[in-house]
């Protein structure tokens, strides 16, 4: 039987370039002998590399960001993903120009199957505003929050300050359409809070923030199909005062408890709200759910969903599967049979839609009809 032909796209337009590729690696060694890979690089500016090129990249690939190869595309596109040499995309991408939308929207557009969440799920995920606004319209729990815009800073700037200030310190303030606690601020003091709206809006020109809630940081891997697999949860000790950029990638100070150290009751707890966001959201084939566990009150509460989470050996989403059964290699199967699935799926109801037009299409044009002068 010919293997499958993937298209695994990694790196791309984004802070988190360097995981991207980790992870693809990671992903390349859990597809290897049972489908044909075909490596598909994107760099910093946004341009794909040749695919000898790609493969270069990907098999140069280290540990750590910091051992992550460099390198130049040179086109728009690989050109295999339209002259027919592609049966299904898996893509890799970190944060935005990947795990927003924009490649499962390309992909779309080219009719080939990818692997993951959908475009609307990918884009509403992607920006925690609209994400935390789906979670409350569903009754979800979720820390409470402010929205506040690059126009408004500009043109209320004390206003705007008194609005954040209403929700008890501390805050962290955060870029809304960014991931991996980039651009991220904890704010104890009222006096910082111009800094660290100043520090987020140079990464996006909106801005989410955030009551500071004493809490563990519990995560739970959700896996699609019927029904979906959401995992026992894992939980994240940051080495840092909060989960930033470098605890996840440069430091290796914190901890990660798979499983977490939780009573049966919260487990459940925990499943049922990560499956339900899951639903709320659209997240359909996978995403990881973050939750602050609060100290105080003992409640979970949703922060939120990433649609495309780390693939690395060591990432929380392939850990937490690998406890309910689902190991790396089949994690990768399913996920391709989801796309597949789904890519049959959708074609059945285009054709469905354009079936009228081309029954009107077939059929005799109307009679035309002349005035009389």
């Amino acid at each position: 039987m010919t293997p499958l032909r993937v298209a695994l796209v990694f790196g791309g337009r984004s802070g988190e370039h360097e995981v991207s590729l980790i992870s693809a690696r990671s992903v390349a060694e859990a597809l290897e002998g049972r489908y044909r890979v075909l490596p598909m690089a994107i760099d910093r500016a946004g341009k794909w590399a040749d695919p000898a090129t790609a493969a270069e990249v990907l098999e140069a690939v280290g540990t750590s960001p910091d051992t992550t190869p460099s390198f130049e595309g040179v086109s728009r596109l690989d050109p295999r993903l339209v002259t027919g040499e592609v049966d299904v995309v898996v893509p890799i991408l970190h944060g935005p120009f990947g795990e927003d939308g924009t490649i499962q929207g390309l992909c779309e557009m080219l009719a080939l199957p990818y692997a993951g969440c959908h475009v609307e799920a990918a884009a509403v995920t992607m920006n925690k505003l609209t994400t935390k606004r789906l979670l409350l319209a569903a009754g979800l729990p979720t820390p409470r929050f402010v929205e506040v815009r690059a126009a408004d800073w500009a043109s209320e700037r004390e206003a705007t300050l008194s609005c954040c200030l209403a929700l008890p310190l501390p805050l962290f303030v955060k870029p809304a359409r960014l991931g991996s606690s980039v651009g991220i601020s904890k704010v104890k003091r009222a006096e910082d809070l111009p800094v660290a709206l100043e520090t987020a809006l140079d990464y996006d020109e909106l801005v989410i923030v955030e009551e500071g809630i004493p809490a563990r940081e519990i995560e739970v891997a959700v896996l699609g199909g019927q029904p979906p697999v959401a995992s026992q949860p894992g939980e994240v000790i940051p080495g840092h005062e909060f989960y930033d950029y470098a605890d996840k990638y440069l430091d290796n100070d914190c901890q990660l408890l798979a499983p977490a150290q939780l009573e049966p009751a919260l487990v459940h707890e925990a499943q049922r709200l990560a499956l339900r966001a899951c639903d709320v959201t659209g997240c359909d084939a996978m995403a990881r759910v973050d939750f602050l566990l609060d100290r105080r009150t003992g409640r979970l509460l949703v922060n939120e969903l990433n649609a495309i989470p780390g693939f690395t050996s060591i990432s929380m989403f392939p850990r937490l599967l690998a406890l309910s059964g689902v190991a790396y290699p089949e994690l990768m199967d399913r996920l391709i049979a989801l796309a597949l699935e789904r890519h049959a799926r959708r074609g059945r109801y285009a054709s469905a839609a354009l079936r009228p037009l081309a029954d009107r299409a077939a059929g005799s044009p109307p009679a035309r009809t002349e005035e009389k002068s």
